[in-house]
């Protein structure tokens, strides 16, 4: 019985510290230099979704809109992020998806387009 207490409290600090590479992290880091990803609309509906993670992570993680919200097509949205590797992606509602690997640049800016 010990044993598998014990099991248990391993399996949820195993869990707990591998928390960043499943929902993509913080988009800031402390004390790291930040840049500025904006992602470009060029689909035909709205992107409903925007996922990016540190290149380092095992999953693009949760979508960075708030619930409901959306970018129009042909509308923009920036985030502030560490600089450095970031795998981004957005999709729509059972539509249109794409993924890229980008570098944003410290005290810069990267534009990220998806299109159809």
């Amino acid at each position: 019985m010990k044993t598998i207490g014990l099991s248990a409290i391993a399996l949820v600090a195993l869990a707990a510290a591998g928390c960043d590479t499943l929902t993509g992290g913080d988009l800031v880091r402390p004390g790291t230099a930040t840049g500025t990803l904006t992602i470009v609309n060029a689909t035909y509906g709205n992107l409903d979704a925007i996922v990016m993670s540190e290149c380092s992570a095992m999953s693009y993680g949760f979508n960075r809109l708030e619930a409901g919200d959306y970018i129009p097509q042909g509308g923009a949205r920036s985030f502030t992020v560490s600089a450095g590797c970031w795998d981004v992606g957005g999709g729509e509602w059972a539509g249109v998806e794409g993924y890229k690997r980008v570098n944003v640049p410290a005290y810069g800016s990267m534009t990220l387009t998806i299109t159809e």
